[in-house]
Order: structure tokens, then sequence, then C-alpha cells
């Protein structure tokens, strides 16, 4: 066996090593060696997006679904600038991603000196954007440099980190590193909490009648540990990210609904909540208006996440898996919770989502029907739109926390590249991808990706011609003046002709479960549009702020 290799002969190798299948990506100047080694090898899925920002966003996605490393290539300059928003995503919902980006020849780096796609600084735009991000240097130490990078995208908190390769040092070749050879990459344990911290946190939970737990992204690996504190008696809200870590269909599980007067002022009433694995934002709290028990608790791996939206009377450093853990252990058989307290829960739940349902009109049964036809392990992937930031987010029930992606950094556009990510690493498992007609016209060029790639995905496009979600705000503070938030588009129904893929449509709420059922039969990409117009206008969502606040309903 020749042991010279090009270095991206030795990317290829090391991302087979760490068992990644799948990646993806935009072929180009700057990082053709690293992608001819992959199609060489013929080991790795590459799934060929029209555009970086949607390779990024499903490379997100993908990476949410299966819970592992999610790969992506761009090209240097624009090409990795373009991917700046998906990686943005990335960190805001802490998915474990690469990103393998090219860059100028060594002796022309950061010296503007107008070589092809040349940005000056281009590694300072990626640490802006990145968990981390770094430069290889010479082409001896590209194993290091890969290593070091997934080791931090990996470990909590997870988040993307971006490597750049110049194009000198991807054709060089060099000796096959022996470290190669059964290659393990070297993840660090998770922090274990300080015992004492965690006995301190069972003496004040064993005094506590009505507690409550919030689970965040976090605490999606602490499903066994959360059910533990359920069956004891605690009630269980989630933050967006932590949807599904407990099933939403439970009684005791309020999920998403952490913000509707009704459970806020219930929340008052709680005498413990113990945030796990959350940063508590400030997106989600009406910029920390939301009113929270006064008492609290938290359990996070990032010590820097003490006190920074809410205080807490005690903070645990360590990974919400083993802290959920370790408290459960002194807590099971000495809690002192209060009779009833179960029952109030599971009333709140039911009065609350029928109201929700109520003033929602014509679209409060649509999380009703659409769930009714959806098989149990089926992910649901959404675009910023009215009816996510309503029924989507809220009354929609999510099953496990594989189950669910959406933007949570709030930008549009992303939904049709999440679909197909979510698609391609949710194997043998049903994908449904709302978007508004906004949202889907703006990430359209991947809707070819979806068709090239056999994506088995339902779009379903909320259509009310316009972006909806802006002429609410329009409504609230500019008097109904709806500048600029409508657009003309070509029709979804011809779209879809032209991309060969089924299509359905619906103009009568009572229609949706089975048109959407006809798309879930068919293998493979599918198209339903929903005529917002001919059902009726949306209800208003929205809550006006007071003058110094920020928009609350997202």
């Amino acid at each position: 066996m020749n042991d010279e290799m090009t270095v991206g002969d030795i990317v290829a190798e090391f991302l087979q090593s760490v068992g990644v299948t799948t990646a993806f990506g935009v072929v180009s100047v700057h990082n053709t060696p690293m992608l001819d080694a992959i199609g060489r090898r013929n080991a790795i899925r590459f799934v060929r997006a029209r555009g970086e920002a949607g390779a990024g966003s499903m490379a997100d996605a993908y990476s949410r679904v299966t819970g592992g490393l999610g790969v992506l290539f761009t090209s240097t300059g624009p090409g990795a600038a373009n991917a700046c928003g998906a990686l943005v995503e990335a960190r805001f919902s802490g998915s474990p991603l690469l990103h393998l980006t090219g860059q100028t020849a060594r002796a022309n780096v950061d010296r503007e000196r107008g070589m092809v796609h040349d940005v000056p600084d281009q590694l300072g735009m990626l640490k802006s954007v990145s968990k981390k991000a770094y430069r290889v240097r010479s082409s001896e130490n590209i194993l290091g440099v890969l290593s070091m990078a997934a080791t931090q995208a990996l470990p909590a908190p997870t988040g993307p980190v971006s490597v750049e390769i110049p194009i000198d040092i991807q054709r060089s070749r060099v000796p096959r590193p022996a470290a190669l050879q059964d290659f393990i990459l070297p993840i660090p344990q998770p922090r274990k909490p300080n015992p004492e911290a965690v006995a301190e946190l069972a003496e004040l939970t064993k005094t506590a009648k009505r507690p409550m737990l919030w689970l965040g992204n976090g605490a999606k690996h602490a499903g066994k540990e959360a059910q533990r504190f359920r069956d004891m008696g605690f009630g269980i809200i989630t933050s967006l990210a932590g949807r599904g870590v407990l099933p939403e269909d439970d009684p005791m599980v309020l999920g998403c609904l952490k913000d509707i007067a009704k459970v806020e002022e219930f929340m008052q009433s709680v005498d413990l909540l113990i945030i796990a694995g959350s940063r508590v934002r400030g997106h989600e709290t009406r910029e920390f208006e939301l009113q929270l028990p006064a008492r609290r608790a938290q359990i996070d791996i990032d010590p820097s996440a003490n006190g920074r939206t809410y205080t807490t009377d005690q903070f645990i450093c360590s990974d919400s898996q083993t802290g959920l853990s370790e408290l459960a252990d002194l807590l099971e058989g000495n809690t002192n919770i209060e009779e009833g307290f179960a029952e109030e829960i599971r009333k709140l739940k039911i009065d609350v989502v029928e109201e929700y349902k109520n003033h929602l009109g014509p679209y409060g049964s649509f999380a009703e029907k659409l769930r009714g036809v959806m098989p149990r392990d089926a992910v649901w992937v959404r675009d910023i739109t009215l009816n996510n930031s309503t029924w989507g987010n809220r009354t929609f029930p999510v099953y496990t926390p594989r189950d669910s992606v959406f933007a949570l950094g709030a930008a549009i556009g992303l939904g049709v590249a999440h679909g197909i990510g979510a698609a391609i690493g949710a194997t043998n498992r049903k994908v449904v991808c709302m978007c508004g007609d906004g949202g889907f016209f703006m990430g359209f060029a991947d809707f070819w990706t979806a068709k090239q790639e056999g994506a088995d995905v339902v779009f379903l496009v909320m259509n009310d011609g316009g972006y909806g979600v802006i002429k609410h705000i329009q409504d609230t503070f500019h008097e109904g003046r709806h500048f600029f938030a409508d657009f003309t588009n070509p029709t979804l129904e011809g779209c879809a002709k032209l991309a060969q893929m089924p299509y359905w449509k619906i103009d009568d709420a009572a229609d949706l479960p089975r048109q959407v059922q006809a798309a879930l039969n068919v293998n493979g990409p599918a198209l339903v549009e929903v005529d917002m117009k001919k059902i009726g206008p949306f209800p208003r969502y929205f809550v006006p702020p007071k003058a110094d606040s920020q928009f609350v309903r997202n």
C-alpha cells in the first residue's frame, strides 16, 4: 500500500473513521481535492445543494434528527460567507456541525492580492458565527486540527466548528498518518456535578410542594432522567429546543405553553423551578419579562449560564443527564409534593389548549388533524410562519427530541433545506415540513435538491400571499400599512408540475387529513398547498409589547 496520500484524502479518511456517512455542500475550486477524495472512496453520500446556505441548513437538520455530526463543505470567500446564516442557526440550536472550507494558497492568505474568492480575514468571519474556527497551517497538522475541531463540535455545549484548509495544502502529498489506523475521536467525558451542590439542591427540593422542571436543548439526552422527576410528581415545561424530551401527550408535560397567560399565572404558584440545559433565552421569555417562579435552580454544563438571563438560588455546573440523575437518586421516596398538583396541571393543559384552539378559529384544528395522520415517529420541521408561531410550536405534540426541527434563531427561509436534511437523516421515518409561502420561496432553490436526492419529505406550504408574520407586526405598530410584505410568486402547482412532484391543494380545513395522508403515502418529495385566503384570515396572534419591549410571540 502506498504510504503517501493527499491532504484531501486524509480529510475523507478522517470523516469515515469518525462515522460520517453523509455530507452536504457545493463543489467548487477551493474544495475539489477533498471532494474528489470523497467521490473516489464512495463511502460518504454527498448531497449536492443549490447553494451553501441551503447545504448548511441541511447539515444542521441532519445533525438534529440523527444526534450525530453534521458535515458541510463550502468554497472559499463568498461560498463560506453564504453559509454564515446556517452556521448562526446551528450555533443557536447547538447542532454539532463540522464546516470544512478552503482558502487561497498560503502565500496569498490575508494579503489582499485579489486572488479568486479572496476575503481578508475569512477566519475572523468564521469565528464570529462558529463555536470555534481553525486554519490548517501545514500539511502535517491536518489530522490534529480535524480532530480538535470535531472534539469541539460534539461535547456540550455543542455547536458548529469551522476549518479552513488552503488549497495548496489540500493538494499536497504527505505520509499517511499512523494515527488514522483505528482512529478514535478523543471526546472528553461530561463534567460531573459537585456532590455537595447536588445534596444541597436535594434538600431544597424536598421542601417543595409544587415543583416543576424546565427542560432545554441541553437535556435532549436526559429523557430517562426527566421521566424520573415526572414520576415523582414534577410538572414539566420546555423551551422550544427542549420539546419532546418527554412526550407531549403526557398530561404532566405542558411543553412549550409557558408564555400563555394562564400558564404564566399558574407558574406563580410553583414553589421551585429546576431549569436543566436551557438558556432561558430572551426570545422565549418576552425579553425576560415572563414571570417565572420566585425560587429557581439551574443545572447547566456552561458555567457562564449562571445568572445570565434569570437569577437562580442554586446553580450546578454539570451536564443535564448526570446532574438530574444524581439529584433524582437523592429525591426518590423523599418528596413532599402537594396532593392534587398533578390534577391541576392536567386540567390546566386541557383548558389552555382548548382556549388556544378556539382563538385560532379555522386554524385551531390543524394541529390535531395533522398529528392524526402523521406516524408517531414522524419528524416535524417548520419554517418561520404564522401557523408555526402559534399551533406549530404550542399545540402540535412532539414525542421525542429528534422529532422537532425549527429555526430557533427565528430566521425565515431555512425550512426547505431543514426539511431535506431531516429527511436524509431520518431513515425510514416520514418528514413533514411546514413553511409559509414567503419562507418557501426564499429557500426555493433547494426544492430541486429535494427532487434530485429523492428526499422523503412532504412540503406543507401555508400560502397567504406574503409575509404574514410581518403583516401582523405592521398591524400592531404601523396602523395596518403593509408596505413591502406582499409579492407575486409562480403557482405552487406549476412548480410541482415542473419538478414532476405530486401536488395537492387544500382550501377547506376538513380536507387536510385526507390530502396530507395522500402525500405521506408518496415515497419521495411531495407538495401540499394550503390556500389560507380561502380558509380565512389568520386571527391576531401577537400581543402588543410595551413601548420599550420587543416582538413577543414568535
